[in-house]
């Protein structure tokens, strides 16, 4: 095991400089210049010069690379083109909306998929296993953006249960303005972790140990949540993994659509505003999160099974 987990921290460092590497070329080719638009109508050539004399840009694109990979070996990831602001600052300041996002959207998703993939599978071929495969293929069709519209629209606006837009102030406000955009993600996770655990239950169930925990005598309910759930969720916990580029790409149009400080709307701003360092910075902090959820899930993963270590 311990080998196994230098071999992905390893890959995992390679993989963040690979992130840096392909972010700071791709946002380079944004058409439009930072210093055009942080001075607007102001903007005059010497202007412009000067500041980007100032910033470094300049100088050739492989310079720049190396003085960003430089400060970024340090922990500098640079000062905000638009805000004037260490980016480290700004993202510190938005990372806690987005990591509370996220969690809520995984806990709502295994709350609504656990239940229902359960049943379905004891049932397998009944009624409510066909209205979760149907419900499961309408989800995957349906773009989140027009989930969150469609909820905002009827539970925001028309119930008046939830705040529209906001993060509110302390933690049980941030859990009540976090439900309506977390509600959204967890709707769009929902079918992948719902099919899968209900795969993987269904091929548990039909395992012989199933049948001679039931020949024991053991109750149908001991016998699903102590052999079945336990041996079925270990390819769920898989799939939750993966979900978290899922989660990562929703964030970046929810937290708009509900006027979310998070990292997304930051990210977003920044693109717009060709805020480059802020822009490399989110993209780095993304793409950490998603490795150490893997690495984590890989980590579960080989505890439930210890066979993966040895592929």
């Amino acid at each position: 095991m311990r080998s196994y987990l230098i071999r992905r921290l390893i890959a995992s460092v390679v993989t963040v400089f690979g992130i840096t590497l392909v972010v700071f070329l791709m946002i380079r080719l944004v058409p439009g210049n930072p210093a055009r638009t942080l001075l607007g109508i102001h903007a005059t050539p010497q202007s412009m010069a000067a500041l980007n004399k100032a910033w470094g840009l300049n100088k050739p694109i492989f310079v720049q690379y190396a003085l960003y990979v430089a400060r970024l070996v340090h922990g500098n990831l640079g000062t905000s083109l638009f805000y004037q602001l260490p980016v480290t600052q700004l993202l510190l300041g938005r990372l806690p909306c987005t990591l509370f996002l996220m969690a809520v959207s995984v806990v709502l998703a295994l709350a609504i998929a656990l239940p229902i993939a359960t049943l379905a599978a004891v049932q397998k071929g009944g009624i409510a296993d066909q209205v979760l495969r149907l419900v499961c293929q309408l989800g995957l069709g349906v773009p989140v953006v027009w989930t969150g519209i469609m909820l905002a629209l009827l539970l925001a606006l028309k119930l008046s249960l939830f705040p529209v837009a906001g993060y509110g102030t302390g933690w049980v406000s941030h859990l009540h303005s976090l439900f309506l955009p977390s509600l959204t993600v967890a709707l769009g996770m929902f079918p992948t972790m719902a099919r899968s655990l209900r795969a993987s239950l269904i091929d548990v169930l039909d395992s012989d140990y199933i049948a001679a925990a039931r020949a024991r005598g053991l109750s149908t309910w001991r016998v699903l949540v102590r052999h079945g759930l336990r041996n079925a969720i270990a390819p769920t916990v898989t799939v939750v993994g993966l979900n978290v580029g899922y989660l990562v790409g929703s964030t970046l149009a929810i937290e708009t659509i509900f006027g979310l400080p998070g990292l997304g709307s930051l990210l977003i701003a920044a693109v717009l505003s060709r805020d480059f360092p802020v822009v490399q910075g989110v993209a780095i902090v993304y793409g950490v999160l998603v490795m150490l959820v893997n690495l984590g899930t890989d980590l579960v993963h080989t505890s439930l099974d210890p066979r993966l270590v040895m592929e």
